[in-house]
């Protein structure tokens, strides 16, 4: 870092100079960091050097403005610490004597010297007090309080500034300041979601980010138990090894947040997904076929924050104890290893779990039982945090440890909360050690939200609720389920592996069967109870592939299911696993529809599974005949089904459930050979937005135009039965969802309806061009982590039409710009099912048509599909 001059050995000079000073010198200090390795020493000595660098520049800019002698500049917050990062903010007080005359020449002085500092490119905070109004402003706001802790005179008057850090450190009140901070802190983590696992973290306010670790020197400070993590050492509040851990990721924390300055070129503190790869670059991280150079710059900083995030809650309640006295509290017995001061589980004794290993799981079986512990203490967390080098391979494999684990994952409470703790703590990736490798993993399939760990026990905090009478109206069918389900650890185990071999390469779901077996063997499990864990692992997956990509009303579907499932219990466990999964990934990705849909899936496989092999007339025989009944309840005369019922295919029947049949012979009935299109839409039965029910005259491009009314009146399609009657009219019935329909009330629904009914039916009468479909935007989450295009087309089971897979970025216009394709070719669409996920859509279409019979066509149809769908640029 090379040096700059002092300000003692320089004259002021001009405002122009100093401008062109301070800025070459600021690029000359930024551009050896660039350039330069990126380790934390290069990262500290930046930040000092740039602290230097705005001193000497302050100084200068104070004497150029001809500040009064008795005044004092005083560098405060951030700045006060004698480190500034890049592009952070100069925050100063201007600090006055008491006996300062306000008048107009001390008013431009200080006015010349904060203009000046703008003029020259100083991005400053400042403020202008005596000392007894920052006593007075301290005591009405805790934030000016915290920020004048940290202070450090820059020039002006010494004895002025002493008097200010003795006057403002007597003022601090230290209970009522570690109270405002510690609720300030909590805030401030449910703000940033609560855990350092975001994927796009703010590495200074996030939880275990930069500003977990000034609290707890800023609160250190205002109880007099020191300034730096080895003052607290030498009070007994942390151990060296834990001071050296602090230093070292507060080191990475401070690294990444001054490459992610430079890199951006300006004041970013958060881990965007635009930026991340350029930073990781700029550590020399490349990507490898298993991980992106992002990913692996991700996994360093999870590491460094989950760290941090152990750190912070261990000296937070050290200082808490030491200064509301509440060391002294007695402690209530609960076993010779453990007791209960003030609700906290507390070890009773430092060495307990280097001397007995064991205890380091029997901790957590204890948090589970005992209804009064809200967590552990302070010495608990400690004693963790220092016993993990005990916890190895003789630990992993210890008999005692192994049933100790099974006892956790069988308590009928306390179950969610004891695994978060343990992942916390690191003890779950410490036992469990193939659960270590996802510790922090990233999941870039814009579908899943969060880390693996953390969307792992986000998948076992849902299965446990199936099993919560609390919480029974968020999962009705599959806490009924659930009630009849004996062992629920069996589940519990199959959450937790899952998605556990995650971003090793190939079949996560085979690697994981492969994993929970050796752990089943391993912990005693039968072999009936291994396979079942062992086939929900594997097929995962399998359920929700079926129910949202196949048809549904085709018996060789459920039959093909039923024969992989095998039995009842499998499909339960299979159900329920499923469900808690897409619940886990994202809360945009789970929908009513979805839900109809599995449970559709469910009680059909259900159904094969007890030997009643589907009779396809005598169920459509029982969907007309229920169909009837919905009618004559509506009023409608007897026979009113008939005309349109003898134009329709059985496998109309076999698509639609009684109701919709009833509603369509309802609504069609007095329009059966009508020339024009006939639209009718109604409240969804399935969670918000509407089923529209679409009628006309066949012709090739009737799909799209209905795709390009819904795309641009804002509705996504979540899904659409195609029919074509025999006399040559098509019967469309589509779910869809309204950005508009922020109002759920029945009025708002019929102005809506009225809406669509006009709109779609003067859409559909049209018979211009087809518009060319808008190029929606796109996220910035796609255009950081874009999906490659992928198309296919190949013949289904029977060989009779053609299933068509898209997959993609989601956008505005897709699934519009994909039905221009298939309009241009004459293909005709009998099936389509629309998933979304997340920022990602698996689409899957059934269609059949003379160009399909040509492979140069088919050829020519995927390449357009292919250009249809690829992401604007």
């Amino acid at each position: 870092m090379s040096a700059l001059p002092e300000a003692s050995a320089r004259a002021p000079g001009s405002v122009a100079a100093l401008r062109a000073r301070f800025r070459d010198g600021k690029a000359e200090l930024i551009g050896h960091f660039r350039n330069g390795r990126p380790t934390t020493t290069a990262a500290r000595q930046l930040l000092k050097a740039l602290a230097r660098h705005v001193d000497a520049t302050l100084a200068d800019l104070w004497a150029h403005a001809g500040m009064p002698a008795g005044a004092a500049l005083v560098a405060v917050g951030g700045y006060g610490r004698g480190e500034l990062f890049p592009y952070s903010d100069v925050d100063v007080l201007v600090l006055l004597p008491a006996d300062a005359a306000g008048g107009d020449a001390l008013r431009a002085s200080v006015e010349g010297f904060i203009t000046a500092c703008w003029d020259i490119g100083l991005e400053i905070g400042s403020s202008v007090r005596t000392l007894d109004e920052c006593l007075e402003e301290a005591q009405r706001d805790v934030t000016v309080q915290t920020a004048l802790l940290e202070s450090r005179l820059i020039c002006g008057a010494r004895k002025l500034f002493n008097n200010f850090r003795d006057a403002t450190t007597q003022a601090v009140d230290a209970p009522a300041f570690l109270r405002a901070k510690t609720l300030e802190m909590q805030q401030r983590h449910v703000k940033y979601e609560g855990t350092p696992y975001s994927l796009e973290p703010n590495c200074k306010e996030s939880p275990g980010g930069l500003r977990d670790l000034q609290v707890v020197i800023w609160v250190a400070r205002a109880a007099g138990l020191g300034r730096t993590w080895g003052e607290l050492a030498a009070k007994g509040l942390v151990t060296p090894f834990e001071a050296s851990q602090l230093a070292r990721h507060e080191g990475t924390l401070k690294l990444i947040r001054a490459r992610l300055h430079v890199v951006a070129g300006r004041r970013e503190d958060r881990l965007v997904f635009d930026l991340q790869t350029a930073v990781a670059e700029s550590f020399g991280y490349h990507p490898t076929k298993a991980q992106r150079s992002s990913e692996v710059l991700m996994h360093r900083y999870y590491w460094a924050a989950k760290a941090v995030a152990q750190l912070n809650q261990i000296l937070m309640l050290n200082i808490e104890d030491r200064v509301n006295g509440s060391e002294a509290e007695p402690a209530r017995p609960i076993n010779e290893r453990f007791r209960d001061r003030a609700g906290m589980l507390e070890v009773a004794s430092d060495d307990l779990y280097l001397q007995h290993p064991d205890a380091i799981l029997e901790t957590f079986l204890v948090f589970a039982q005992e209804p009064g512990i809200q967590g552990l203490s302070s010495r608990t967390l400690r004693a963790l945090y220092n016993s993990r080098s005990v916890m190895d391979g003789r630990f992993r494999r210890d008999p005692r440890n192994r049933a100790l684990f099974m006892q956790i994952l069988r308590q009928p409470v306390g179950l969610t909360h004891a695994f978060r703790l343990l992942n916390s703590t690191s003890v779950l990736g410490r036992y469990l050690w193939v659960f270590r490798r996802i510790v922090g993993r990233m999941q870039h399939d814009l579908f899943h939200v969060y880390t693996v760990d953390q969307h792992i026990l986000m998948v076992l905090r849902n299965v446990r609720r199936f099993f919560i009478p609390e919480h029974a109206h968020e999962y009705p069918f599959c806490s009924r389920l659930a009630a009849h389900w004996d062992h629920p650890e069996l589940l519990y185990i199959a959450a937790l592996f899952h998605d556990v071999a995650k971003g090793r390469g190939g079949d996560h779901s085979e690697l994981g069967a492969l994993e929970v077996r050796r752990f089943c063997r391993d912990h005693g499990l039968s072999r009936p109870d291994t396979q079942l864990v062992e086939f929900l692992v594997r097929h995962h997956l399998t359920m929700s592939r079926i129910a949202q990509k196949e048809d549904l009303s085709d018996a060789e579907v459920i039959a093909s299911f039923a024969r992989l499932v095998g039995n009842e219990r499998h499909l339960i466990g299979l159900y329920l696993l499923t469900v808690a999964d897409i619940r886990g990934t994202s809360p945009r990705v789970w929908n009513a529809w979805k839900g109809k849909l599995l449970e559709d899936l469910f009680r059909l496989t259900l159904r094969a599974l007890g030997g009643s092999h589907p009779n396809v007339d005598a169920e459509i025989e029982a969907r007309m005949h229920e169909a009837r009944q919905i009618l004559a309840l509506h009023t409608a005369l007897p026979g009113t089904e008939e005309p349109l019922w003898r134009t329709l295919e059985v496998s109309y029947f076999a698509r639609h459930e009684a109701a919709d049949i009833a509603w369509h012979a309802r609504s069609l009935w007095r329009h059966i050979e009508t020339r024009e299109p006939v639209v009718r839409a109604r409240p969804s039965s399935v969670g918000d937005g509407l089923q529209v029910l679409v009628y006309s005259p066949d012709r090739p491009d009737l799909f799209a135009r209905i795709c390009g009314y819904f795309d641009g009146a804002g509705f996504s399609i979540l899904d659409a039965k195609i029919h074509t009657t025999r006399a040559g009219y098509a019967l469309d019935t589509f779910q869809v969802v309204s950005t508009r329909l922020a109002d759920t009330s029945p009025a708002a629904y019929r102005d809506l309806i009225a809406l669509v009914e006009n709109q779609a039916t003067a859409a559909l009468s049209s018979d211009g061009p087809l518009p060319q479909p808008s190029q929606g935007r796109v996220s910035r989450r796609v255009r950081s982590f874009p999906v490659v295009p992928r198309v296919t087309l190949a013949p289904d089971e029977r060989a009779q039409r053609w299933l068509l897979t898209v997959s993609a970025s989601d956008r505005s216009g897709l699934l519009y710009a994909i039905a221009r394709v298939l309009a241009r070719h004459h293909i005709n669409l009998q099936l389509a099912k629309i998933t979304t996920l997340g920022e990602r859509v698996e689409d899957t279409f059934l269609v059949d048509g003379p160009a399909l019979q040509q492979p140069r066509t088919q050829l020519q149809i995927e390449s357009e599909l292919l250009d249809a769908v690829a992401a604007p640029a």
